[in-house]
């Protein structure tokens, strides 16, 4: 325990530049690691990509297929011996409350390799992950190792206000995301949770490049602003409709899914002002949960919301989809449709909530065999509840 404190100690008091020198120091200082590398997980999730200098020159990991990627799959450490050099890879989540930032991938002396250093390894990728977290406010290091390729600006704002891809707690988990994901510009989703609820918003900016994205940034921070007022759901809504409205006077909109979800009643109020559509899987039945339609935000000056409510269960899983996805259309003009989309959030049934939005839209991108014109969103909650008596 005395080796994985100095690990520790240096990780946290290491320069937000300067994590993955501090990592590998501590790691063969300690642990007798012959090599140490960190891949970030790129913005569509299909590759895991090496932090370097720049510029980037070593090869990306692909998702699938890769020892890494299992890892990151599985959220598992994973080990791999290396053919005649009496060693072990090891390939270690770099997680965070259940956001899956990349992976750790430590070669050590077979001899080396025991149940204690992988338990403390596996704990010290989750230590780094936390500082990645907080580096990113002083460094761009990790978000330029992301990139496989060069985000569009309008992408660039939209990833900057997420809060995340995914989230995890005792009584739900969250996972998201976003296509094309690096030109994105109007869609974008936000949560906020509390010991006691959750809000979660899944919006969508009518147009299209940075107007879009501009129009998306005013409401979500709009939204935001009056959630941390502490006022409901409604109030919300009809303030950032108010924003929007003063500003673009009608002639630009932003389509708004609002829920807030009691942890203990397990009753959720819902505003739906727009576009965003939600859907539930409960055992082996998938519907739509319809809702009365609303005015989207900044349409008219001054619109009233009224909040309805429904009541979430233990094992219900929520997909929240935007346009983009159920009107997607085929080289053919075919819709992707409720049938289709349906049949996708069955197909995805086994999967963890962090790895069902992308699973989702690998199978819409096969219907739509082409780049996508539209943002496609999804948004996946699994509903664990809460175990009584616990807070």
């Amino acid at each position: 325990m005395t080796k994985f404190l100095a690990a520790e100690r240096a990780i946290r008091a290491a320069a937000p530049f300067d994590l993955l020198d501090t990592v590998r120091r501590a790691l063969v200082e300690e642990y007798g690691a012959l090599s140490v590398d960190l891949l970030m997980a790129d913005y569509s999730l299909t590759l895991l990509q090496p932090v370097t200098e720049l510029p980037h020159t070593a090869e990306p990991v692909p998702v699938h297929a890769s020892p890494a990627g299992r890892a990151f799959a599985s959220q598992d450490p994973h080990t791999r011996s290396v053919a005649g050099e009496g060693s072990v890879d090891l390939f270690l989540p770099v997680t965070v409350r259940g956001d899956r930032l990349g992976i750790l991938a430590v070669r050590v002396p077979e001899e080396r390799c025991t149940p204690q250093e992988i338990d403390e390894l596996t704990d010290l990728a989750e230590i780094l992950g936390h500082e990645i977290v907080v580096a990113d406010r002083d460094t761009d290091v990790y978000l330029q190792a992301r990139r496989a390729s060069r985000l569009t600006l309008a992408a660039e704002m939209q990833w900057q206000l997420l809060p995340g891809r995914s989230y995890t707690r005792t009584e739900y988990a969250i996972g998201a995301q976003l296509e094309p994901a690096y030109a994105i510009h109007g869609d974008n989703f936000d949560w906020a949770a509390t010991g006691d609820t959750l809000t979660l918003t899944v919006t969508n900016g009518m147009g299209e490049g940075i107007e879009a994205s501009l129009l998306t940034n005013l409401a979500v921070n709009a939204l935001r602003n009056a959630r941390r007022a502490g006022i409901g759901i409604a109030d919300q809504a009809a303030l950032a409709d108010q924003a929007l409205y003063a500003q673009h006077r009608g002639e630009r909109y932003v389509s708004t899914l609002l829920l807030s979800f009691d942890l203990a009643t397990e009753r959720v109020q819902t505003v739906d002002a727009g576009s965003p559509q939600l859907w539930r899987q409960r055992g082996r039945t998938v519907d739509q949960v319809p809702f009365e339609a609303q005015l989207p935000l900044g349409m008219f000056e001054e619109t009233d919301y009224v909040v309805q409510e429904f009541e979430v269960r233990r094992g219900d899983r929520l997909l929240f989809v935007s346009d983009g996805v159920y009107s997607a259309l085929s080289a053919s003009g075919e819709a992707y449709g409720e049938r289709r989309l349906a049949r996708a959030i069955q197909g995805a049934s086994l999967l963890p909530a962090s790895a069902v939005p992308r699973a989702i839209l690998q199978e819409l991108a096969v219907h739509v065999n082409a780049d996508a014109e539209d943002d496609a969103l999804v948004v996946c909650l699994d509903w664990f509840g809460r175990e009584t008596g616990s807070v």
